[in-house]
């Protein structure tokens, strides 16, 4: 094979394996995708798209800081891993509080259209949920790690630039499906069940929330 068609071939697979790291590390159900799924109950397509791009680019930064070996950023992360658990499972827990004590309401009435930053606010939390979850950065490091040893290691920034632009690429094909899965049907939503939609998001942040804090003081604050 010639040298041009192997790199080709490469590129290919190296995408493909991004896309797949991307989808599985967003697919299983966790705070974010209670968050995304109650945005777009609420606020419809657009909503849940915002909500989702935060952990876009929470998954795009931990990609990164695995493919670039970033080594500065991955020690201040683990050295303080104690505290930004902490945090993030106090946000989850007042998040948790805050919907299971909102009015149910849909914040984008049915048949009106929305914009793309009329959510924007919801991305930084997403974001910051993204990269304060030990599952999240412990699963991105050793999909990516045990990646680089079946291929030999990342040889070259554009590979591993690649890599990471396929990770988010996956994330986002998730984020999307879901989003437009909910906003489909959200037309069916009675105040009764917006408010047990709400009720049942709030119990499960405040639950994952707990659980962080918990897990944080018990292996980190002895």
């Amino acid at each position: 094979m010639q040298a041009g068609a192997h790199i080709v071939l490469s590129g290919i697979q190296l995408m493909l394996a991004g896309l797949s790291i991307g989808l599985l590390m967003a697919a299983p159900i966790g705070p974010v995708n209670v968050l995304v799924i109650q945005r777009a109950v609420a606020g419809g397509f657009w909503a849940g798209l915002a909500a989702g791009i935060g952990a876009v680019l929470g998954d795009g930064m931990l990609a990164a800081i695995a493919a670039f070996s970033i080594r500065a950023i991955s020690d201040v992360m683990m050295a303080n891993a104690g505290l930004i658990q902490f945090v993030g499972g106090l946000l989850l827990v007042v998040f948790g509080f805050g919907l299971l004590f909102a009015k149910p309401a849909l914040i984008i009435p049915l048949g009106q259209k929305s914009r793309l930053l009329e959510h924007a606010g919801i991305i930084p939390q997403t974001f910051f949920l993204t990269v304060t979850n030990p599952g999240a950065i412990l699963g991105m490091a050793a999909m990516i790690g045990g990646l680089g040893s079946l291929i030999g290691g990342l040889n070259t920034y554009l590979e591993a630039l690649l890599l990471v632009a396929s990770v988010m690429g996956g994330s986002l094909l998730w984020w999307l499906g879901l989003s437009e899965l909910i906003a489909t049907i959200r037309h069916r939503l009675t105040e009764g069940r917006l408010k047990l939609i709400n009720r049942i998001a709030g119990g499960v942040l405040i639950a994952f929330g707990l659980i962080l804090v918990l897990d944080g003081v018990v292996r980190y604050f002895p």
